[in-house]
């Protein structure tokens, strides 16, 4: 079901189960993973610059494949805390720059893989929301985190209840995700983007994704960022790309960057 290929130091992981909406069981999970896992050895390796996820088909990810779930011994937090979790860490990490593209369906477990994504491009019609009212279940994978954030206790609560979907258009216009593209267009921006990414200054690049964690997770202080910019703004300085960087701007032409330390 997962698909990892690499050209010209961008990646491209492709959820490719398109009969059931790119739905994620157990052992699709752990296949995302171990795609995730080859993809990050080369990039420290210097072989990949940036990576895209993307999903096949009329959806980017339903989110849970329950179509053989027994809930009365469904182990949920085995699920979850066990299998999605870690995978959304492990992709959050990943040592470059990571961008995705949400069209059609984006829910649950789906939506969780756009959270854990750097950069997200949505389609004008993707829907996004939460859809589990009708389930008896609640939003997981992060989603309460980001509606709470970018929406507000109220919308976000608004949208739980009522179930409604938000189409890509109202989800970017809201603040959720990046850019909003006609459906037929979203893909190829997502990858122009990815390669453009992937001739930049990738550890600057990383630089920036842990400061960005360290706001959110951390709720860092203006001066407290500002202390943890000093240092990674310093620990740059000793990159090849930093040096090539001032190189290019002050011989006045176009840099080239390694992207290695």
């Amino acid at each position: 079901m997962i698909e990892l290929s690499v050209a010209d130091g961008v990646a491209e992981v492709v959820l490719n189960a398109p009969e059931k909406l790119n739905a994620l069981d157990p052992a699709a999970l752990a296949e995302l993973s171990d795609a995730y896992a080859e993809g990050e050895r080369m990039a420290r390796a210097g072989d990949i610059r940036s990576l895209v996820l993307r999903g096949e088909g009329r959806a980017f990810c339903a989110g849970r494949d329950i179509s053989g779930v027994d809930p009365r011994d469904d182990d949920v937090l085995g699920y979850l805390g066990g299998i999605v979790e870690p995978l959304l860490q492990r992709m959050a990490a990943f040592p470059a720059p990571t961008f995705a593209v949400a069209h059609g369906a984006c829910l649950g477990v789906g939506l969780g893989l756009l959270i854990a994504s750097d950069i997200v491009y949505v389609a004008d019609n993707a829907k996004i929301g939460s859809p589990f009212a009708n389930l008896g279940a609640t939003l997981d994978s992060g989603g309460h985190a980001l509606f709470v954030e970018r929406l507000g206790a109220h919308r976000t609560m608004d949208l739980i209840v009522t179930g409604r979907l938000m189409s890509g258009t109202e989800a970017v216009a809201a603040g959720l995700f990046s850019q909003a593209f006609p459906a037929d267009e979203v893909l190829d921006a997502t990858r122009a983007a990815a390669r453009t990414a992937a001739t930049g200054a990738t550890q600057a690049f990383v630089a920036s994704k842990r400061l960005v964690a360290a706001l959110r997770d951390e709720r860092l202080g203006l001066w407290a960022s500002m202390a943890e910019e000093n240092r990674a703004q310093a620990a740059l300085c000793d990159t090849a790309d930093y040096r090539e960087g001032f190189a290019a701007f002050q011989q006045k032409r176009k840099p080239e960057f390694s992207g290695r330390g």
